[in-house]
């Protein structure tokens, strides 16, 4: 895992598609902002699990296969 430090209103940088903005710091919450393409999901990890879970795909199809 890479551990970065930054400061509010700094951004990360994830490829040349995804920006991560930290937008507030209140006691133990940081807001973040995040502008990705609408092709890449973004979701809170405990959402994703459910999603995995389910046997959805992020974007909310079905990925049983069909035969």
């Amino acid at each position: 895992m890479l551990v970065l430090s930054r400061r509010k209103e700094e951004s990360i940088m994830i490829g040349d598609d995804v920006c991560i903005t930290i937008v507030d710091v209140r006691g133990d919450k940081v807001r973040l902002g995040i502008e990705a393409p609408k092709k890449i999901a973004v979701h809170r990890q405990e959402i994703y699990d459910k999603i995995k879970s389910e046997g959805r795909d992020s974007d909310g199809s079905s990925s049983a296969e069909v035969s």
